[in-house]
């Protein structure tokens, strides 16, 4: 019997909290328990074996049962409620990567609910709807993992518009519609937001990184045993698909919130919680911001396609490009076979929502200057959150041994290859990271400065609404969406528009409230239950951004009030000091604390600011609002001479 290999993750906050301790049950078909693992303090299992098929039948196109053995994973942790998986493909030679994406609890939560997600076989596999060049759907059925639902009037499917009536199509191949918007350039979306069903139906929206979502994508497409060439041919149609959606706003300029849907009649299979698969992920790693278009064209081709056998359409055949590989063509080689000849690969460097763009040339042992300390700093500030990675010693701007071992550690970590090297795929999860952890203990402090309590407003918010309670609402719908992927952030301006609406309503449907988009008694309650829950069950590092030495700075001491899960080990990681350090402050003389119970914590770094980095929809009079400060201290703070902001640009904002 051939073996395939199978580890699971358990983190929440995009990342940026590792859950510990988390109780995972893998089973095979029947039930039967296999292995009883424990995830560690990276929130990882250990990768365990598993039985299935020999690999060649998940590359024979004519083999009529599915090429693999399926597996089941049952995870439960305290605090959160507990996730089943099944339907879990493993393959020979293959390592399954399973994200637990573990709910919190709420305050007044008696017991844990169980969800289940069903994996299930790829699209290639199914006879499933795929739209052809003229719009029109194709043979099978909508497969099951789209929610049924419709257009409006007037749309189409896949990006293919009617004819003029002249047998022509308006648009094909990624170029305007005469009815839709187009970007001026072609940019990564970081996250892209992905609508669980039809468009047009009442399913969730969830927000992924890009990589992950083409990780997941072509994990639920094709067999990851495919030859190399035959699955970068893949990736390159599916990550060119979602950005012809992106750049030509498909769905947003019809009044969607969402950039491509999960439904294979509409757009390309996407199975949220899926694990993703070793191979593919390491040939995304490599090409995620490579594109295909026309010679002489900036827009993404449309790069329609379908499994090639049960059924046909005129673009891409899945099945075909393995053939085409085994006969030795390249990627590009067996593009070309399917689509125009006068296609290429293209790349680009913008992607949305990042701290600072790729340098464009790899950091590696010898590199030196301020790209260099830029992911010390990162690596320092995520290993408070990840202690398994080293500390670096090497002198700051020098990539030293100290430093590779640490990017070492973290690409092991992350399912990044492991080579010590920061390439554009590590310098992109490294950023991610660093702005997932930065944001998470912004939003604790905000809390605090906010002044959450326990006892909700009596207000009734409704669209059209502001103040105060407005801002407090935003704050609520911010802080669980890190937990929620399901509910969008809105941007906090103290007023109610239709955006703070569209997040409310998916609050609303995400805890089973009638979802009218008014914030009554019913709606308040839930959001406090959610809030104090998630600080009760999660163990997030810091209740506030880690602060700045700035000038005058000297060693002093913060306070920390101790929450449920607390340990002196793990505040000792979360500030950076140690368990007798603490214990010494504070005239400890055992290492038991108890909830509510405040203490000292030790720091060098306690200075006159903190650092802040600027998210969409932020000004500084906004800023100065929660942080409670005012717009003239930091604008001299940072030397800015105009109150023009930046996105992803770091501000210093004065604390005292």
């Amino acid at each position: 019997m051939a073996i395939g290999y199978l580890m699971v993750q358990a983190r929440t906050a995009h990342d940026a909290v590792p859950l510990s301790g988390i109780q995972v049950k893998v089973l095979d078909d029947r039930g039967n328990l296999l292995y009883n693992l424990t995830t560690d303090e990276s929130g990882e299992t250990l990768k365990v074996p598993l039985e299935t098929l020999d690999k060649s039948f998940s590359q024979n196109q004519y083999f009529s049962g599915l090429p693999y053995l399926s597996y089941n994973v049952l995870a439960q942790g305290a605090g959160f409620n507990t996730l089943y998986v099944t339907h879990i493909p493993i393959y020979e030679g293959e390592t399954a990567l399973l994200p637990l994406g573990l709910v919190p609890m709420q305050s007044m939560q008696r017991r844990p609910e169980e969800k289940k997600i069903f994996v299930g076989k790829p699209a290639v596999a199914m006879q499933e709807t795929r739209v052809q060049e003229g719009g029109t759907p194709s043979g099978g059925t909508q497969d099951d993992n789209a929610s049924n639902g419709s257009l409006p009037s007037g749309d189409t499917l896949n990006g293919v518009l009617p004819g003029d009536g002249a047998g022509n199509a308006i648009t094909r191949g990624g170029e305007e519609a005469s009815d839709g918007r187009v970007l001026r350039q072609v940019v990564i979306p970081n996250p892209i937001t992905v609508h669980l069903g039809a468009p047009g139906s009442y399913a969730t929206n969830v927000q992924v990184s890009f990589p992950d979502y083409v990780k997941n994508v072509a994990s639920s497409e094709i067999y990851p045993t495919w030859p190399e060439n035959a699955l970068r041919a893949n990736i390159y149609a599916i990550i060119t698909f979602a950005l012809n959606r992106v750049y030509t706003e498909w769905y947003r300029s019809r009044g969607y919130d969402y950039d491509i849907t999960n439904s294979t009649a509409y757009d390309q299979n996407f199975v949220y919680g899926r694990p993703i698969y070793e191979s593919i992920s390491r040939v995304v790693d490599d090409i995620f911001n490579e594109y295909v278009r026309r010679s002489g064209q900036n827009a993404p081709y449309f790069t329609s396609f379908c499994n090639g056998t049960t059924v046909t359409c005129q673009g891409m055949s899945q099945w075909g490009t393995v053939t085409l590989a085994e006969r030795g063509l390249t990627p590009l080689e067996i593009l070309r076979s399917y689509y125009p000849k006068d296609i290429e690969i293209a790349s680009t460097d913008v992607v949305t929502n990042v701290v600072t763009s790729y340098p464009g040339t790899a950091l590696r042992v010898g590199s030196t200057g301020l790209n260099v300390e830029t992911i010390q700093k990162w690596l320092n500030r995520i290993r408070r959150n990840y202690p398994a990675i080293p500390a670096i010693t090497d002198k700051a701007g020098t990539f030293g041994d100290s430093t590779r071992e640490a990017v070492v550690k973290f690409q092991q970590i992350f399912g990044l290859s492991p080579d010590g090297i920061v390439g554009k795929s590590t310098w992109f999860k490294l950023s991610s990271l660093y702005t997932a952890v930065t944001r998470l203990a912004e939003l604790d402090s905000e809390g605090d400065t906010l002044g959450i309590g326990t006892v909700p407003p009596s207000t009734v918010l409704r669209q059209g609404s502001t103040g105060q309670d407005v801002i407090t609402l935003q704050y609520l719908l911010d802080y669980i969406s890190e937990y929620y992927p399901g509910i969008p952030a809105p941007v906090q301006d103290g007023v109610f528009g239709s955006g703070t609406r569209q997040a409310v309503i998916a609050f609303q449907r995400a805890v089973q409230l009638t979802p009218d988009g008014i914030v009554g008694a019913a709606t308040w309650k839930k959001l406090y239950e959610i809030y104090r829950g998630i600080n009760q069950n999660v163990p997030v590092p810091g209740p506030s951004p880690e602060p700045s030495p700035g000038p005058g700075t000297g060693t002093g001491s913060q306070e920390y009030v101790v929450r449920a899960g607390d340990s002196l080990w793990l505040i000792a990681q979360r500030y950076h000091t140690t368990v007798d350090a603490i214990k010494k402050l504070n005239g400890l003389t055992s290492d038991l604390i108890n909830v509510g119970q405040v203490l000292k914590i030790p720091s060098s770094q306690t200075g006159p600011y903190i650092e802040y980095t600027v998210r969409p929809g932020d000004s500084l009079w906004l800023i100065s609002r929660r942080y409670n400060t005012t717009v003239d201290a930091i604008k001299k703070l940072n030397g800015l001479t105009s109150d023009m902001l930046n996105i992803g640009q770091v501000l210093r904002i004065p604390t005292r």
